[in-house]
């Protein structure tokens, strides 16, 4: 049997110790021999020359094959296409392209006058040059600001037919959430893979404020047993164990990649790849 793919996303790092965390965090996973990793933008694009930065680094330091995520916030569209064809002349062959969020403070997403008016837009451009292997962002749970999941797919339909290879979805908790999504983008006539987005709970906390924001629906056996483990210390345990079961469900029902979401901290990601039987089988190049 082929063995199922992995990847794993990692955000810029800002000062020097974050950069030894990403480098770290890089190190761990690269043995699992992903199929890419990729970068986030910050919101607003306020780290568009950090990610800029780190895609470059990681493409001609590491042997990975690394996505620049790319958004169409606060930049020109002649600003956004320099950007990308910076990526294609440092050898990156693969871009996540999305619309991207709104800077802080802002009632919403309002694009720039002579910038890309939505991911749409940005992706047939991106497609127009040749240079890119794109994926785009999907969310197996109704999208905040779409008036309905059924606009949603819709959405995504429009996306894949302009240019886009795949769809990695924002992350979830249950298998049967995303089954339920990927049969319903089918049924629409999307035909481009959607690789599930997998987020081990590091900070429990953390989770439940973003779980909020982008409309994920957390389990009420999940909220009680993370009660139950702080009381006890346990809460890592719990979150491999949950993301392990996640993962397994997923790969038992057919599933070919899973994406996971690291947040530059290994520990868990790794814990819960071990656990479904991936090994290590590959090291960073060597690098002069």
């Amino acid at each position: 049997m082929t063995r199922p793919a992995l990847s794993f996303e990692f955000f810029p790092p800002k000062d020097l110790p974050s950069s030894f965390r990403l480098w770290d965090a890089v190190q761990s996973l690269a043995p699992f021999d992903p199929s890419f990793v990729s970068v986030t933008y910050g919101a607003g694009g306020t780290t568009r020359k950090l990610t800029h930065e780190a895609v470059s680094t990681l493409t001609s330091t590491t042997g990975l094959r690394v996505a620049g995520h790319l958004t169409c916030v606060d930049a020109t569209r002649e600003e956004t296409l320099k950007i990308a064809a910076d990526y294609a002349a440092s050898g990156v062959k693969d871009i996540v392209a999305l619309r991207g969020d709104a800077p802080k403070g802002s009632a919403g997403f309002a694009p720039n006058p002579d910038g890309f008016q939505d991911s749409v837009e940005l992706i047939a451009a991106l497609a127009d040059t040749g240079n890119f292997n794109i994926r785009v962002g999907a969310y197996p749970e109704k999208h905040p600001e779409a008036s309905s999941q059924a606009a949603d797919i819709a959405y995504l339909k429009r996306k894949t037919d302009a240019g886009a290879s795949g769809a990695i979805t924002q992350f979830f908790f249950e298998a049967d959430t995303y089954f339920r999504f990927r049969d319903a983008c089918a049924a629409a006539g999307i035909s481009a893979p959607i690789i599930p987005g997998i987020l081990p709970i590091e900070n429990w906390a953390g989770v439940q404020k973003f779980a909020a924001q982008c409309g994920t629906h957390i389990p009420q056996v999940i909220i009680d047993a993370f009660r139950n483990a702080s009381r006890n210390g346990t809460e890592a345990l719990l979150a491999t164990a949950l993301a392990a079961e996640l993962c397994d469900d997923l790969l038992t029902g057919g599933v070919e990649h899973l994406h996971f979401y690291t947040l530059n901290r290994a520990t868990l990601s790794r814990d819960v790849c071990t656990a479904l039987g991936f090994a290590p089988n590959r090291s960073l190049k060597n690098v002069a």
